[in-house]
């Protein structure tokens, strides 16, 4: 297996993940994380998949001939090294202008009739002059006021965007986690707010992870609670019969084959902080021992917090 990492730039948001997760599916990867960024260029997309190695070039020509992109570069992932994205704008900074040097004025001075110099006399600028005729005074003159017209707006300066970089994750905050799960018991279903309470609890590096490893024990427990009879299901049995209905308990979710679309999801609100790893470790943790001994995959194609109008999970085995 590899891991791999797409940065793509495109015109346009809407259904962008959608269509992308498609290809990545489709050529045998599987998410790992993703982000989107607004940017002067476009919309910057990043993402990790993980698939077989020989099926790289594949998904390198697919990510090419996507019509979505206005430029996509594919480069493996190496875990601890962010990598700036390509297309982000470079931050811009004004050269220093010096100030003018002053230039000191230099006057000669005078020489006299035996040719030596001769200290500057000020002379005086007034003079006697005649005294003139008085006039009559002038009648009085119209005094035309013109208006003072308004200083021009300033430009408005266009914000300069740093670039992307993507923080290296860490491990899940085990700690934390277990005190939830302690809860569960006097909690569930009622946990979104412990959910909610764990993200800004940990680090932000470790927010996916703890959030996943919080989903998969969460659904453990409740398999073992409620569904423990149930077990040598094949997955598409698996989702209607225990994936849904567990979902609904904390969600509202649809079922369209073997994808689930979960709407108005309180984990997913904030911009770029998906709470998609949780509901994903949850259906883990929930069916895995309803298949077992097959395994699944499960592909969060699109997330609220990335702009979509729904978070949809893909499900395969």
């Amino acid at each position: 297996m590899i891991e791999l990492e797409i940065q793509g730039l495109s015109e346009h948001r809407e259904s962008l993940l959608i269509e992308v997760g498609r290809l990545v599916i489709a050529s045998g990867f599987t998410l790992q994380r993703q982000r989107l960024v607004q940017d002067h260029h476009g919309i910057l997309l990043t993402m990790v998949v993980r698939g077989p190695f020989l099926k790289k070039w594949a998904l390198a020509a697919a990510l090419d001939g996507c019509e979505r992109f206005i430029s996509v570069k594919v480069a493996r992932f190496v875990e601890g090294e962010p990598k700036p994205h390509f297309a982000a704008s470079p931050k811009r900074v004004a050269p220093a202008i010096p100030p003018p040097t002053p230039v000191a004025a230099v006057v000669s001075p005078a020489r006299d009739d035996h040719g030596t110099l001769a200290e500057p006399v000020a002379t005086s600028a007034m003079t006697a002059a005649p005294e003139s005729p008085r006039e009559p005074p002038a009648e009085p003159e119209f005094e035309f006021i013109q208006p003072t017209p308004r200083a021009s707006a300033p430009a408005a300066s266009i914000p300069v965007s740093a670039p992307f970089v993507e923080p290296a994750p860490l491990k899940a905050d085990e700690v934390v986690v277990d005190k939830m799960v302690r809860e569960l018991e006097y909690d569930y279903p009622q946990i979104v707010p412990k959910l909610l309470a764990l993200q800004h609890s940990v680090a932000e590096a470790a927010r996916e992870s703890s959030l996943a490893l919080a989903g998969r024990r969460t659904g453990a427990w409740v398999f073992g609670r409620e569904y423990a009879l149930d077990a040598g299901l094949d997955l598409r049995e698996a989702i209607e019969r225990i994936g849904v209905p567990a979902l609904r308990a904390l969600v509202e979710v649809d079922q369209q084959g073997t994808q689930l679309h979960i709407h108005e999801s309180l984990l997913c609100t904030e911009d770029g902080h998906s709470g998609c790893h949780f509901f994903s470790g949850f259906l883990e943790g929930l069916l895995e021992p309803a298949i077992a001994p097959g395994s699944l995959s499960i592909f969060a194609v699109c997330c609220r917090s990335y702009g979509a109008d729904e978070c949809v999970l893909a499900i395969s085995d």
